[in-house]
């Protein structure tokens, strides 16, 4: 089983694939979406004669967020939200006709989160927004996540330099123990050939 791995950044709001995917195999696909992100996903599967698909889509703790087995459609849907920032692993086969060797197909994955995944013809409808007030929404959402992934990366980039100096005090804790073992070493050396040499009266 071959595995394709492909790390999409949070900061892109709509991801466009167009990929193959061998018979009898499948390809995995990793996107990293932050805490209460909306995500949406299109596929469509070439055209294949009794060819059938199947998607999955896991966490890294491997509760199932979609899945689809054995559809003989051409094109689907699906659409999740993140409970907490994580990797969804977003993983399509390709099944060819029993006792048929089967060929690859050319599959299209159309990916948004956030922003992008937002009907806002729905939200206008149910609001009863004006056109300009719902741009003024979208507007708003995108800045407000906009706002939520700078302050995600300023939490990681804290969270690094700690790691970093809790690893430095580490490393400057060990050079001392290391070199005081070392100097141990060295006087338990001369004192050891001092009392060696001086039970062979090799010196006084």
């Amino acid at each position: 089983m071959k595995t394709l791995v492909i790390l999409l950044s949070a900061v892109v709001l709509a991801n466009s694939l167009r990929f193959y995917v061998p018979p009898k195999e499948k390809k995995c696909l990793k996107e990293e979406i932050h805490k209460n992100v909306v995500v949406t996903g299109e596929y469509e599967f070439s055209q294949g004669i009794q060819y059938t698909g199947s998607i999955h889509v896991t966490d890294t703790r491997g509760h199932t967020l979609y899945k689809r087995e054995n559809f003989i459609d051409l094109k689907g849907k699906f659409a999740f939200t993140a409970d907490e920032y994580d990797i969804f692993e977003i993983c399509i086969e390709n099944h060819p006709p029993a006792g048929h060797p089967g060929e690859k197909r050319e599959v299209s994955l159309v990916l948004k989160h956030g922003v992008e995944a937002k009907n806002y013809d729905d939200i206008a409808k149910a609001e009863k927004l004006k056109p300009l007030e719902v741009e003024l929404r979208r507007l708003e959402d995108l800045a407000d996540s906009i706002t939520k992934d700078f302050a995600f990366m300023r939490q990681r980039e804290e969270e690094m330099r700690n790691t970093n100096e809790s690893t430095n005090s580490r490393v400057l804790y060990l050079s001392i123990f290391s070199m005081l073992c070392l100097l141990g070493l060295a006087i338990w050396q001369v004192l050891f050939l001092r009392n060696y040499f001086k039970s062979k009266k090799l010196i006084d």
